[in-house]
């Protein structure tokens, strides 16, 4: 109840008045049934925006860290993410990975629309990284199609580090469903994971327009901050 509340109500025409997305590609989210809408990931906003515009309800695998903050601020973010139907993720170590694609599947099981940001994290450039196979495999166990979305300007609007977003105009585009039928039972094959999430990436990447980094956002980031030694990626378009 809530959700909707949030979505027709509260939040949803705000967002419309405020950013006026261009929506570009709804046709492609199945009207019913399981399938997962993954993305990329550039801004804050993006967990509201996406919701607001897509008919059926989505939930979205969410960083545990928004369930856990602390203070009057973090109780109030836990509170809405939860009231919002959105499930938290523990996002270190194997054992957690394995956690948030149960979380998933149960989703999908109940034939609803699953939303991730197979990149993890959010963008700290505005770059589009590699995927994490979490995706391929619900996708491949689950049986269901990939519905691939961009964002764009949603990095522009709220970069890391900015509180309140600037009030301008959004795209958010989705393409065509990705089909991987044909990788049934491949779900712990790791040549066939690898495969299906850089077809998904790629299909983000023709959507959004973005500079690829064959390299994952957390460890470019760190390597950057310097938390730790590494090259830096090679860039792709």
């Amino acid at each position: 109840m809530f959700y909707y509340l949030l979505k027709y109500v509260v939040l949803g025409p705000l967002l419309r008045l405020f950013f006026r997305p261009v929506i570009e590609g709804t046709e492609h989210i199945p009207a019913d049934g399981a399938a997962i809408i993954a993305g990329n990931h550039l801004s804050f906003s993006d967990h509201f925006l996406m919701p607001a515009i897509i008919k059926r309800r989505i939930t979205f695998l969410a960083k545990a860290e928004y369930f856990t903050g602390p203070g009057v601020k973090g109780r109030l973010t836990a509170a809405f993410f939860r009231s919002a139907g959105q499930i938290p993720v523990d996002r270190s170590g194997k054992e957690a990975g394995q956690a948030a694609i149960r979380e998933g599947l149960g989703v999908l099981s109940r034939g609803e629309l699953l939303g991730i940001y197979p990149e993890g994290t959010r963008s700290h450039d505005g770059r589009l990284y590699k995927g994490k196979v979490g995706v391929a495999v619900m996708a491949i166990r689950g049986q269901v199609p990939v519905v691939p979305c961009a964002m764009v300007g949603t990095f522009e609007i709220q970069p890391p580090g900015k509180v309140v977003p600037r009030l301008k105009q959004v795209t958010i585009r989705f393409g065509a469903p990705l089909d991987f039928s044909r990788y049934a039972g491949l779900e712990d094959e790791k040549a066939a994971i690898r495969a299906v999430t850089d077809e998904i990436m790629y299909a983000i990447l023709g959507l959004s327009g973005q500079e690829y980094v064959d390299e994952y956002a957390a460890k470019v980031k760190a390597a950057e901050q310097g938390e730790r030694p590494g090259k830096f990626p090679k860039l792709r378009r």
